[in-house]
């Protein structure tokens, strides 16, 4: 039987690009979630038209009620989780001074609350995995001494809380058989980073970065539990 992995925020950039690798060269079992229902589709299409296996679940990691995720897994024949990966991010480019309170609580509902209540609800199939390994995906901005940029502090202050959940859950779960760890990404070649940097060029494409995330969650539970780790060639 094939191992599976989840992964939030699969339908486009390094989240699509992630999830075809894991499922086309590492041949695990993607579980792809994302509201956009299109482009999930022809991500798993695409996927198994190269021998891969994606499943497609449409679902807004807004909610409070993880419920549907859990009666898709059950309905597809999920025993177990081998990889979370917490792709999803939302991005809120503002001055402080216009910073609304709705504004941050979409910034931490998809980037904090999300993550959080996601790794909850479906412990009991990382708890079944031989190795499991939970992969936060945050910001060279949520990372503690790097450079800050203006208008991203919902944002970058969100990432950090994500990076510190890892932490916690590192210690919290260290007598088992799972493992936590943190990405804090830089520039990549995306759309959220165009909104961020308007007229900025990246230095790494989406593809590339999938390529280093796809194989650290693969790899690297093995050796690392609770690390936040900067992966970044540029400032942004």
């Amino acid at each position: 039987m094939s191992k599976t992995v989840l992964i939030t925020g699969a339908s486009r950039g390094i989240g699509r690009a992630t999830a075809l690798q894991l499922a086309v060269d590492y041949h695990y079992q993607v579980i792809a979630l994302s509201r956009d229902t299109g482009q999930l589709l022809a991500l798993s299409a695409e996927a198994k038209k190269a021998g891969g296996e994606v499943i497609a679940i449409s679902f807004d990691l807004q909610s409070e009620d993880f419920t549907p995720v859990k009666k898709q897994l059950e309905e597809h024949g999920v025993n177990s989780i081998e990889i979370i990966i917490n792709n999803a991010g939302l991005l809120v480019n503002k001055p402080f001074k216009e910073i609304k309170r709705t504004d941050l609580m979409h910034s931490y509902s998809v980037n904090v609350f999300s993550p959080y209540l996601l790794i909850q609800h479906v412990l009991p199939y990382l708890e079944k995995a031989e190795r499991a390994h939970v992969v936060n995906i945050s910001s060279m901005g949520g990372f503690q001494g790097a450079s800050k940029f203006s208008g991203l502090s919902a944002y970058s202050s969100s990432k950090a809380a994500l990076a510190c959940i890892t932490e916690c859950l590192a210690e919290e779960f260290k007598r088992t058989n799972i493992r936590f760890n943190c990405l804090c990404l830089g520039a990549v070649k995306t759309e959220m980073f165009t909104a961020a940097f308007p007229g900025a060029e990246a230095p790494v494409n989406a593809e590339e970065m999938a390529t280093f995330i796809a194989r650290f969650s693969d790899e690297a539970n093995i050796l690392m539990n609770g690390k936040i780790i900067p992966v970044a060639s540029s400032n942004p």
